[in-house]
């Protein structure tokens, strides 16, 4: 019995398998910056990238605590001198405030014998020197890709004395101890709240809150940095969060984590955290 092989069989097949390569390269893509483990997302490292690193500040720090993501005492929050200031290229208007990068010192002279590597985690914006020449004191000028490191950090692969050095970088999983926090601050019409110690991306997206007693989740708005915003009367009860990821989109639940009498200016510890 001959076989037939129609001008329609032949689309059809055509179909499928356009079909099939599309699933194929969009799964790919998301591989890169996600993996799914059963019903545990893990954020995977991305590519090793170019970028320059200076530093700010002195030994001790103090110039870098606060920043523009909102997570005050450095040492207090639990990220300690192992921070950077991002170019507003990778900034992205906030969300990346959390962000862990891995990076080295390549080629210079200032680079430390067998180019060690450190881990810093992104807490405030180096914005823009338009005075300054992108490629002569304005580094963080667009579309630059640049990390201000504390100096601290700095001097763990380079010598201070370098003032500015070429690095090769990627994003890492950030490892945090425990769950996520809470920074509330507001009033009793406005919660504004701060996520901190945010593992797996370390990015947060979007947030709701849901009050013990109203019951319904609320969508935050984002403020700045790594900051949401609720209008609304939460007084008087325990709130509850749900968090997503912005690079992965996974979203957690942190089930009644300010009790019922939380004051702003106060700090909240959930048990669940991203990967």
């Amino acid at each position: 019995m001959a076989f037939s092989f129609s001008f329609h069989s032949w689309n059809f097949i055509s179909f499928l398998f356009i079909i099939i390569s599309f699933s194929l390269m969009t799964m790919e893509s998301t591989v890169t910056q996600a993996a799914s483990y059963g019903s545990v997302i893990q954020f995977r490292p991305s590519s090793w990238k170019l970028a320059h690193a200076t530093f700010y500040g002195d030994e001790t720090a103090r110039e870098t605590m606060g920043g523009a993501c909102g997570y005050g005492n450095l040492f207090d929050s639990g990220y300690g001198t192992n921070t950077a200031a991002l170019s507003t290229t990778l900034f992205n208007n906030g969300y990346a405030c959390g962000s862990c990068f891995q990076m080295k010192c390549v080629n210079s002279k200032w680079c430390y014998k067998y180019s060690p590597s450190i881990t810093v985690t992104a807490t405030n914006l180096c914005p823009p020197n338009w005075a300054q020449d992108s490629n002569n004191g304005g580094w963080c000028n667009p579309p630059r890709s640049h990390f201000d490191l504390a100096k601290p950090a700095f001097m763990r692969f380079a010598q201070w004395k370098a003032g500015i050095v070429p690095v090769m970088y990627r994003r890492v999983p950030c490892a945090k101890p425990g769950g996520l926090r809470f920074k509330f601050q507001g009033n009793g019409y406005w919660l504004l709240v701060y996520v901190m110690n945010v593992a797996g991306g370390g990015d947060i997206s979007k947030m709701w809150v849901r009050g013990s007693k109203t019951g319904q989740w609320i969508s935050m708005s984002h403020n700045w940095g790594a900051s949401y915003q609720a209008f609304a009367v939460l007084g008087g009860q325990s709130l509850s969060f749900r968090v997503q990821s912005y690079s992965t989109k996974e979203i957690i639940t942190a089930s009644y984590v300010a009790p019922s009498n939380w004051n702003t200016g106060m700090t909240y510890k959930s048990n669940v955290n991203f990967h």
